[in-house]
């Protein structure tokens, strides 16, 4: 079991500004209308002036919300993340009695001086100009309104807060190991997301994030020795009164803003033909070798973006940024956070990983908390590919370390389904292999089903009819019943909702007739390979009879296998000297060696 943990919380460990721009798409909130789909939508102006002596700041909020719901709103909630920080926090606790912490955190926050914590206070907060009564349970603001929002009202909320940046420990934070000042993701209070099934006021424990459709009109004092860099589009040159440079930044249709901001960094730029400027942020005082990564990343980094857009959809912002700050890696709207003291292909792998979510998360804005498996399993899957095709040495399977992973995850016994709330994941290891290694197969077990341009293309509508939304896990499979005409419930239900394992066997061998066993429970359509005692081989197609059809082939299709019938049997032409199932090993089949008959 040490073994097991150990080998997961790694893999869990390792995927964890410029000139004005132009208005992405129209930013009018979707609404409640013939169409059966809303969201919300709220518009932030933030003023914000920051003390880099004692890391405290004082900020004003207005805030726009639009009720696009057909639901009247009694409350509304905002996050406090920095609140996470502080001693005795859901985070710090859950930290100290999980068997497997991920050590950025371990006991670090229990240990926090007052001066060294994280925190939001409100101090005031007004709907429509007049007061309204709140309450800070942890990381989450409650607030009961005054007069409920009715369906298709927009209500303007002012807040004045005060907030103190903690050390850094998880995600943000000041004064990174690698000497970053200020790493700023999930600093402000953010309105929490209403959707149709209700409110998602999750406590900030561990994981990550969900958030409102919106625009960002953001203000920020700092000192004026400090390069800042990330999301959104500075207005025009920052103004310089007292000693303090005000920086402004508009972001259009993003749903979070993030920023860093440092005294040493060394901000490059590299204009995209056709596409984005992307900028790249690091410090001047790295050592020479990481310093020489950082500029060969540049020119990855637009190849990166090339092939994300050729495959997924078209990247819609003027503006990316790739930032060395946080703990890791962590994707923001239009930008990364990514410690920069690595080797190349660490750098590059991470970037990879971080770009990829910028379609899988920013775009494809999923719930984080409640379907982590679509932005981190999507992001793995796409990033995968894309590594590969920079490398000089061609995989035949990328995804080689996401099936490996996967089913070592469903040999192990411990695992969850991937309807698992992401805090309520028992090991950080499970969370790990289910987001990263099951989500990744989701997506790549899906073009053993249905082929792999069927799945191109589902993806690139997946990418078209859900940018800017917020989709769930199963408008993807929808997205591809539509591609293909074929039934796929089936799949999503057991690879989704269940632990349900697929184990397909080759039971015997006699003469020319085949006998197929199915062991697991959850069921598959069959790729066979056979080779005859002349030495020729043939390839075979098992429809699933309940998938209402096949998958483009060029192997002989014969009659489909009924998942409740336990064994299958057909007559080959020849004489057959042995039979493998699924010999690509895409079919992530958790026992492998019964899979394949050879006869003397």
């Amino acid at each position: 079991m040490k073994n097991f943990l150990l080998s997961f919380f790694v893999i869990a460990l390792v995927f964890s500004c410029g000139a004005t721009g132009k208005t992405v798409q129209d930013s009018n909130p979707i609404k409640a209308s013939t169409n059966s789909y809303w969201q919300q939508h709220v518009d932030y102006t933030m003023e914000i002036n920051m003390n880099v002596n004692n890391y405290q700041y004082k900020g004003k909020q207005k805030l726009v919300y639009t009720n696009n719901s057909p639901d009247v709103l009694n409350h509304v909630y905002y996050h406090l993340y920095f609140n996470a920080f502080q001693p005795g926090s859901e985070m710090d606790v859950r930290s100290r009695t999980i068997n497997d912490p991920d050590p950025r955190v371990g006991d670090r926050i229990s240990k926090l001086q007052p001066n060294e914590i994280g925190y939001i206070k409100v101090n005031s907060l007004l709907q429509n100009g007049k007061a309204i009564s709140y309450e800070t349970v942890g990381t989450v603001l409650e607030v009961k309104l005054n007069q409920p929002i009715q369906p298709g009202e927009k209500v303007t909320f002012d807040m004045d807060f005060d907030a103190q940046v903690p050390v850094q420990i998880r995600r943000s934070g000041r004064n990174n190991k690698e000497g970053v000042a200020l790493s700023m993701s999930q600093w402000y209070p953010k309105l929490a997301e209403y959707d149709d099934e209700g409110w998602h006021a999750d406590p900030y424990i561990g994981r990550e994030f969900h958030g409102v459709w919106g625009d960002f009109d953001v203000k920020l004092t700092i000192d004026a020795a400090y390069v800042v860099g990330g999301t959104g589009y500075l207005q025009g040159e920052p103004t310089l009164k007292s000693g303090k440079k005000t920086h402004h930044f508009k972001a259009p249709k993003v749903h979070d803003f993030t920023w860093a901001a440092d005294p040493d960094y060394i901000h490059d730029t590299l204009q995209m033909p056709n596409g984005p400027l992307l900028h790249f942020y690091y410090k001047k005082t790295l050592k020479q070798n990481y310093l020489d990564n950082w500029k060969k990343l540049q020119s990855d980094t637009a190849l990166l973006m090339d092939f994300f857009n050729e495959n997924i959809g078209d990247y819609p912002y003027d503006q990316y940024s790739v930032i060395q700050g946080g703990d890791g890696g962590m994707e923001y709207a239009m930008c990364t956070l990514i410690t920069g003291e690595r080797k190349y292909g660490s750098l590059l792998g991470v970037t990879a990983h971080e770009l990829a979510h910028k379609w899988f998360q920013f775009l494809l804005a999923s719930n984080e908390s409640k379907h982590e498996w679509m932005d981190e399993g999507f992001t793995s899957y796409i990033s995968n590919l894309a590594m590969n095709s920079l490398s000089e040495n061609k995989k035949s399977n990328p995804l080689y370390g996401s099936y490996r992973g996967y089913l070592a995850l469903a040999n192990s016994g411990v695992e969850q389904p991937l309807t698992t709330h992401s805090d309520r994941y028992a090991l950080n290891g499970v969370y790990g292999a289910a987001a990263y290694s099951k989500g990744a197969v989701f997506l790549a077990q899906l073009g053993y089903v249905i082929g792999e341009d069927n799945l191109d293309k589902t993806i690139k509508k997946y990418f078209e009819d859900f940018k800017f939304k917020h989709p769930k896990p199963f408008d993807i499979i929808r997205t591809a019943e539509r591609i293909t005409d074929l039934e796929l419930d089936w799949y999503f239900i057991d690879f989704a909702q269940t632990t349900n394992t697929i184990d397909y066997g080759v039971k015997t061998v006699e003469g020319k007739t085949i006998t197929l066993e199915r062991i697991g429970l959850m069921p598959m359509p069959i790729d066979l390979s056979v080779t005859y005692t002349d030495g020729s081989t043939e390839e075979f197609y098992i429809p699933l009879q309940m998938m209402r059809g096949e998958k483009p082939t060029s192997a002989t299709i014969i009659k489909d296998w009924a998942w409740a019938i336990p064994t299958y049997s057909f007559e080959a032409k020849k004489a057959v000297k042995s039979v493998e199932i699924d010999a690509s090993q895409m079919m992530a089949d958790v026992n492998p060696k019964n899979n394949t008959i050879t006869k003397e």
